[in-house]
């Protein structure tokens, strides 16, 4: 007979069931990596149950036949067994393989006394492996809300005491067959995990999505700007590897910064993608390496022979007109032509061509030395002063300057290649990485990945772009990467313009920046005491 303080004892136990069930639940829903969510579910299932051991398997669909992936295992009574993921066939032979086939569950009270006819059987090789005993198996299907099926958990050996460890010799005695209202409850709790573990592997599917997305946003950018090939990965790695260095700092300025797993995360995206707004950018202006454009200079090559040959029209233009004025004094003086006035004429018309030919030459000599993305010294630049004010007859008569006002602008850059107007172009590439990422609805923890981007090129003294900020106002990761920037740009041996740098004096620049309060002097000296730089097999020279 059942008295009131029994049914009361039972009402309690069951109530504190549920409020496990639902503690567990609010779990599961927290849990983002897979590994810790099927470590999870079978900890909590094997916990309500006092159960010995258990294990999951999931369904794998990837191969031409489905398998079961032997996922996760746990044994309280040996601890110490070592475990390795499996794929096995799916087949109804196994316990596993006969629940995820048929969608039933099995409660066996005893694995090695099975009734006859049954398809299933319990594999005792791995109880042989470890010295162990399986009796009392509860093996659930875990299915979605579609009744798709997703894995199996299966719990071994329901104990009497949860503290109890299980022997070959004690089992019969520490264990005891799973109940139906057990199997009832994790049958519930199996239903919950499988939809945890579909919105896990939904997510899983959306971040892989997401990462094809980025690496075809990188390849882009490649493509447009081939010069500058692997500079977004390697940003990525420098900026990654720099912020995992901030997170072990225990003393100074940084050390009350850390980067949680995500923020680390969204500190590559916005690595990876912080170049991106040169899709905008006139790729003309990207592969420029020279102050002239190739067809710029092929046009000017081409006037410059014409000047030439104009030259030497024009030359014999002047002897015709000569000759044909003085017909007469030539005929009748034939054997004093190297000594007549007149043939002095002709010389000096042909010492004339000499020299405007030579003059010709040693401009485009100065053009070409000025068309290369060097500082143009003092003299070169007065040349070009010069060559601006040189004109020539075109074919149709007019006289035109040997180069335009366009091209002289570009040839007296005094640094680089790039006239103010390019390089706002390529400095706009800023803005237009911010205003392309903000249109994507990152989640929250990805959320700052667009104002990360747009911070990049901001200096702390306020003399960066695209907003001038100052340091207050830059993101600290930002300021990670514009030094990862930074490195890269200076290191890099794949820019036809320039040649890389060693490190030794890639990180001098870095420290002079520092000291200039461009960039971060704690940021700095981190980089370069962590040689972050290694994670791109980078070296400090001897």
């Amino acid at each position: 007979m059942i008295t009131s303080h029994d049914f009361s004892q039972v009402a309690a136990e069951r109530a504190e069931l549920i409020e496990q069930l639902l503690a567990i639940g609010t779990a599961l829903s927290s849990a983002h990596q897979l590994e810790d969510l099927l470590s999870l579910i079978l900890t909590k299932s094997r916990e309500i149950t006092w159960s010995d051991a258990g294990s999951v398997y999931l369904i794998d669909h990837r191969g031409e036949a489905p398998n079961l992936l032997f996922k996760v295992a746990q044994n309280f009574s040996r601890p110490a067994t070592s475990f390795r993921e499996l794929v096995l066939p799916l087949t109804q032979k196994s316990l596993a393989g006969h629940v995820a086939l048929t969608g039933k569950s099995l409660n066996l009270p005893d694995a090695y006394d099975l009734p006859l006819g049954v398809t299933y059987q319990l594999d005792r090789s791995f109880d042989r492996s470890i010295a162990y005993r399986t009796r009392s198996v509860l093996v659930l299907p875990m299915q979605n809300q579609q009744g798709e099926m997703i894995g199996v958990l299966q719990l071994i050996n329901r104990k009497i005491s949860p503290d109890s460890v299980v022997t070959v010799e004690n089992v019969l005695e520490v264990t005891q067959p799973y109940s139906e209202w057990e199997e009832r409850i994790l049958q519930s709790l199996a239903s919950q995990a499988a939809i945890s573990i579909e919105r896990n592997h939904l997510q899983e599917n959306i971040e892989h999505l997401f990462e094809g997305f980025v690496k075809a946003s990188v390849q882009i950018i490649e493509t447009r700007d081939p010069c500058t090939s692997g500079h977004s990965e390697r940003v990525a790695d420098l900026t990654v590897r720099l912020g995992e260095e901030v997170n072990s700092v225990k003393t100074g300025l940084l050390a009350p910064i850390y980067f949680s797993d995500r923020q680390i995360q969204e500190i590559r995206y916005a690595a990876l993608l912080h170049d991106f707004g040169k899709v905008a950018v006139p790729e003309a202006i990207l592969s420029k390496t020279k102050k002239l454009y190739p067809l710029q200079l092929e046009v000017v090559k081409h006037r410059f022979a014409l000047a030439q040959r104009t030259l030497e029209m024009e030359c014999a233009q002047a002897k015709y007109r000569h000759l044909t004025e003085h017909p007469r004094h030539l005929a009748s003086h034939p054997e004093t032509l190297d000594i007549c006035p007149h043939c002095q004429v002709l010389e000096q018309l042909d010492t004339k061509l000499i020299e405007a030919s030579a003059q010709l030459n040693y401009y485009w000599e100065i053009l070409l030395e000025a068309n290369e993305p060097r500082i143009l010294a003092e003299e070169p630049f007065l040349q070009l002063k010069e060559l601006a004010l040189y004109t020539y007859r075109d074919v149709d008569g007019i006289r035109k300057p040997l180069i335009t006002s366009d091209e002289m602008e570009q040839l007296i850059v005094r640094r680089g290649n790039l006239t103010e107007a390019e390089r706002q172009a390529i400095q706009s590439h800023v803005t237009h990485t911010y205003e392309f990422l903000k249109q994507i609805p990152w989640t929250k923890e990805l959320q700052d990945v667009p104002i990360i981007a747009y911070g990049h090129h901001e200096k702390l003294d306020g003399t960066g772009y695209p907003l001038g900020l100052k340091k207050a106002e830059i993101p600290i990761q930002s300021q990670i990467m514009a030094i990862a920037d930074i490195y890269d740009a200076l290191t890099a041996g794949d820019r036809p313009y320039k040649h890389g740098l060693p490190t030794a004096a890639a990180l001098k620049i870095l420290k002079q920046e520092a000291n200039y309060h461009k960039l971060n002097t704690d940021l700095v000296s981190l980089f370069e005491q962590r040689q972050v730089f290694w994670v791109l097999g980078h070296q400090l020279e001897d």
